[in-house]
């Protein structure tokens, strides 16, 4: 979906919005890093966020290969910076191609800054020479299909800031004339080079509006949170820096924490001026940092980073997204919802409200899914699983453990689940402990919920004044011996049904098998049935779940250790089973488990 699109939406009913801008790191760590930042900012419901290119064009590969995964596994509607800098025609026109082939419908069109070791912009042989020149490219070439921003100067671009206020005034304005060109060329969203004095900005707005630019323009907010890096950013862009903020940086260049507060403050105190004005959003150049980012919106009041809102009980929610509409989803991926993403990425359809409503699609292939060995492929991962799993595991015993430690809260990973145990969990822990302790291995549970307020901090979801519900339900690996054990006890419990399966065995299951887990009633609003059980689902996710005991865990052993035979010795004979109990009111999944 087009950003301007989604923030008319948003001008239209008088919401207040923000996004927040990335750059590519430099080392595998550190995308990680960015990847697990983007999720937890993205919970917040950025209107977009955006991705830099690099000085230089220094990143292009790493920023096309973020963005497409921005878009499309973190799900949030992203938008590419594109510059001219070192780019031939052909380049650009691939660059286009690929992220059109991903479903990106945004490109932010920058002349870009000169290579590292030029002082000044030089245009490759085939390129372009500026960002006017750009936008009309990809206008005449892809047509309507992409929403361009471009960026504005409220103190004039820096290389035409000079110290002659005559000069600087016929620049200003020439840099104005010049914005309007890339607006008239197809540009339809703005955003600003960093400022620290408002009444510039709202000035450069007023201006803007005078010679007729009309479409959004969103001001560019960077938070000062280090010294060096303020005064690195200033000097290379000429920004001005009113003298009682520049007396207050001074003061606090030697005391970081404090320096970081202030900055929080300041842009607080920056952006209520802003939206007081009338502006409708803001920008935040986030510096791949979410402390002082987020921080400034929570002293506006716009978000709450204790209680972050979720619209669906479920991770990775779409936002504009080709997925957008999707609603509903198997419960079995609760907690790998990348995995999940990726095995339906290449799906037509998503189910918006009833999961029959994708009866027949596939789900992809194992071997292209990149999270099967997301642990053992990849040093820091691996060092943390074995701290978490052990460096060796000698019997089906120690494997218990390991699940009974996740659920105490002493480790915060198991193969199945890359994120700590939830809060319905940690309120049934005693019964997962429990089951550990007769041998069965769970890896996720759901407690039963009968009419919860949706606004409820730990389980609730959804829209406000609505209510929530839930059936019991509980996932678990089961020896052959247990498991009939467990099947004796099931089939004596008439609201109780299950799904089960071994690594290579067909699923057995009650009839029917299929039904919702989780449901939320809101005013003016159908039913809404995130959550489901599904036997074709179950066939999937058992695929995956046994073929993790060899990827993310075995993986991480010799191939002839006593630990790895230990593991595939599960993964050969065990049972995958999962038990739904449809009496949410006075039902107990535990106890039609003979617990």
């Amino acid at each position: 979906m087009k950003i301007v699109d989604k923030i008319k939406e948003k001008m239209a009913k008088g919401e207040k919005f923000y996004s927040f801008e990335f750059f590519p790191p430099r080392t595998e760590e550190g995308v990680e890093n960015l990847f697990e930042k983007l999720e937890r900012m993205a919970a917040h419901a950025p209107v977009f966020c955006d991705i830099t290119w690099g000085a230089g064009g220094s990143t292009a590969d790493l920023t096309l290969d973020i963005a497409v995964k921005m878009q499309n596994l973190i799900c949030v509607e992203t938008m590419m910076h594109l510059t001219c800098t070192n780019m031939q025609v052909e380049k650009l026109e691939s660059a286009l191609k690929q992220v059109k082939a991903a479903g990106l419908q945004n490109i932010l069109a920058l002349r870009g800054d000169p290579p590292k070791g030029q002082e000044k912009f030089e245009a490759v042989e085939g390129g372009f020479s500026c960002a006017l020149d750009l936008v009309r490219y990809i206008r005449k070439e892809f047509g309507d299909y992409f929403g361009i921003c471009v960026a504005g100067y409220p103190e004039a671009h820096p290389d035409t800031i000079v110290d002659d206020p005559e000069q600087m005034e016929k620049n200003y304005w020439a840099n104005i004339d010049y914005l309007k060109q890339k607006v008239e060329a197809g540009a339809d969203i703005i955003i600003t080079q960093l400022f620290y004095d408002v009444d510039i900005f709202l000035k450069f707005v007023d201006d803007c509006r005078k010679v007729g630019i009309t479409v959004p323009i969103l001001p560019g907010i960077m938070p000062i949170m280090t010294y060096g890096g303020f005064k690195r950013m200033i000097g290379f862009c000429k920004t001005k820096v009113p003298q009682d903020i520049a007396d207050k940086v001074e003061s606090l260049k030697d005391d970081e924490e404090g320096l970081k507060a202030y900055g929080m403050e300041l842009g607080a105190s920056m952006c209520k001026r802003i939206l007081d004005a009338g502006i409708p959003g803001l920008h935040m150049y986030s510096l791949n940092l979410d402390r002082s980012t987020l921080g400034i919106l929570e002293k506006l009041g716009v978000i709450d980073t204790k209680n972050v809102p979720r619209t669906l009980p479920w991770k990775l929610i779409p936002s504009g997204t080709a997925r957008q509409v999707e609603g509903v989803r198997p419960v079995n991926w609760a907690k790998r919802p990348k995995s999940y993403i990726t095995r339906t990425r290449h799906w037509a359809t998503f189910p918006k409200s009833r999961w029959s409503e994708v009866a027949g699609q596939t789900f992809g292939p194992l071997s292209a899914n990149p999270y099967m060995q997301h642990v053992s492929t990849h040093a820091k991962r691996k060092a943390h699983a074995l701290s978490c799993w052990g460096e060796e595991v000698k019997s089906v015993e120690e494997v218990a453990n390991v699940f009974a430690k996740y659920y105490k809260g002493e480790i915060d990973i198991l193969p199945w689940a890359g994120v700590p145990a939830t809060a319905g969990e940690m309120l049934l822990r005693d019964q997962l402990l429990a089951l550990v302790d007769r041998g069965l291995l769970p890896l996720q549970a759901r407690p039963a919920l009968n009419a919860l307020p949706s606004s409820d901090s730990q389980m609730g979801w959804g829209a406000p004044n609505g209510v929530v519900y839930q059936k019991g339900y509980v996932e678990f690996f089961a020896s052959p011996e247990q498991y009939a054990k467990v099947l004796e006890v099931i089939k004596g419990s008439p609201n109780v049904s299950y799904l089960a399966a071994t690594a290579t065995g067909s699923v057995e299951s009650t009839k029917p098998a299929d039904g919702a887990v989780s449901w939320g009633v809101y005013p003016g609003k159908e039913v809404v049935q995130p959550l489901v059980v599904d036997p074709q689902a179950f066939a999937a996710w058992k695929e995956e779940a046994f073929e993790l005991w060899s990827s993310n865990w075995a993986g991480l052993y010799e191939a002839d250790s006593s630990s790895a035979a230990v593991l595939e010795g599960i993964k050969k004979s065990w049972y995958l089973v999962a038990v739904l109990d449809n009496d949410f009111i006075n039902g107990n999944v535990f106890k039609a488990l003979g617990l």
